[in-house]
């Protein structure tokens, strides 16, 4: 279960934010997971609830925006978004030639602290 690093990776990376800035209560944050991340967020969610007791984090809660994944097509120069685990072709002119653009992020995006 990799999403138990990624939690430890995750609190770490906020921990240190607030040290640097004087901050001393982590009350949430917030991270972009790309679909095809292979992040899995109900268990980053679990992970995260477990590494953070005993740190400043302890109440915090972790939110999840999940973002589909989405590409462009080399041939008709088009954008395209898709639900599919895996996608062959551009579904607007059926081209193998494509480049995916968004799906496989995985980001800290927002922090909400307290003094």
């Amino acid at each position: 279960m990799h999403e138990a690093s990624i939690a430890c990776s995750l609190l770490d990376l906020a921990e240190q934010y607030c040290v640097k800035n004087n901050y001393h209560t982590i009350n949430s944050l917030t991270v972009r997971i790309g679909k095809l991340s292979g992040v899995m967020p109900d268990a980053l969610i679990f992970a995260f609830d477990v590494v953070k007791h005993d740190s400043i984090a302890e109440g915090a809660h972790l939110i999840v925006e999940q973002v589909n994944p989405s590409g462009m097509c080399n041939d008709c120069k088009k954008d395209f978004t898709f639900d599919a685990p895996y996608i062959f072709e551009c579904p607007l002119c059926g081209s193998t030639s494509f480049v995916i653009t968004r799906g496989r992020e995985l980001e800290l995006t927002e922090m909400e602290v307290d003094i």
